[in-house]
């Protein structure tokens, strides 16, 4: 009887793997082709913006720490990237590379003075730096204050991709996007993420097991800032400029938006989350009705029916069991 039960698992297991394969095959596929059906431009906002909610989903879904200070380390980067590519003629690939430095950089030095506190503390001192941030972009000279760096040259990457082609610059971005999804898939399913889970249930638990949970807690807050960073560089050489926008508070307010809408504790829930936002923003820009109005409709009413987020909701569901989907939030 055990070795029948034993055996009808396995096979659920192989079949919830085939599904999962299958849906992770056909949104590759469907991104490989998206540029031939909608604007090049649309599509790297998009994906810079799901790379974003990624990385703040590794800190909030997967441990616990909300962060409303996350635009620190996306337009801080941004800043750096517009920066080096724009004043020191270096390559994108460099820029980018620097950006991503700057940002880890940045939240190293936060996430050592956040992670003290706990709950409502934290999340303001978070706010409370980044807004130190916002000021200092806003005085230093060579963000060029309240105009930004502009006409950021996109550049060849590694010397012969010519990134002013909008085809090469969107598999560009995508290539980005793909590593750093693999990237943090690879570090919540890494023991370090399984300790990273374990403190976001129980800290105190993992304190008595005798992990470092300051220590751990300092790590996914500067892996999360790095890949913030990344997705901050690359939408600097996509739009050819940097912007106190991004490293306003209403940035990290966005993101957290993305993340909830989607699903906290999802892989997929911020890609989900991120694409609603950014297409609201997108198609309603020329609507005389406010996109604040409607986004924070669409915000009232995914709390209000997908407590767990759009994608936390169907992962939850009959049909999303059925599939081998898992929502352990």
């Amino acid at each position: 009887m055990t070795d029948i039960t034993d055996t009808i698992q396995t096979e659920k297991s192989r079949t919830a793997l085939s599904v999962q394969a299958g849906f992770l095959a056909i949104g590759l596929l469907l991104l490989l082709l998206a540029p031939f059906f909608f604007y090049p431009i649309f599509l790297m906002k998009l994906l810079c913006f799901a790379l974003f909610a990624c990385a703040f989903n590794l800190l909030l879904g997967y441990t616990g720490l909300l962060s409303f200070g996350h635009a620190t380390f996306f337009g801080g980067a941004a800043y750096f990237t517009a920066y080096t590519v724009k004043e020191w003629g270096l390559p994108p690939e460099l820029g980018i590379l620097i950006g991503v430095a700057g940002a880890a950089f940045l939240g190293l030095v936060m996430g050592f003075f956040a992670i003290r506190r706990q709950g409502i503390y934290f999340a303001m001192i978070t706010l409370a730096l980044s807004q130190m941030f916002f000021f200092f972009c806003l005085q230093a000279k060579f963000t060029e204050g309240e105009d930004g760096i502009q006409s950021v040259p996109r550049g060849h990457l590694f010397g012969f991709i010519d990134l002013n082609s909008s085809t090469n610059m969107y598999y560009f971005v995508l290539a980005v996007f793909i590593i750093g999804v693999l990237i943090i898939w690879r570090f919540i399913n890494s023991p370090f993420g399984m300790i990273l889970k374990s403190i976001r249930e129980n800290e105190n638990r993992a304190v008595s097991l005798g992990y470092s949970v300051a220590r751990y807690k300092l790590g996914a807050f500067v892996m999360s800032a790095a890949l913030a960073g990344l997705a901050g560089a690359v939408k600097s050489i996509v739009f050819q400029f940097a912007t106190l926008t991004d490293v306003a508070w209403q940035m990290s307010g966005e993101v957290i938006l993305m993340t909830l809408l989607g699903g906290i504790g999802t892989l997929v829930g911020p890609l989900f989350g991120a694409g609603l936002v950014v297409a609201l923003e997108n198609y309603l820009a020329t609507s005389e009705f406010p996109v604040t109005i409607i986004t924070g409709i669409v915000f009232m009413v995914c709390v209000l029916i997908f407590r767990r987020g759009i994608i936390g909701e169907f992962y939850a569901s009959r049909l999303g069991r059925k599939l081998g989907f898992v929502y352990r939030r």
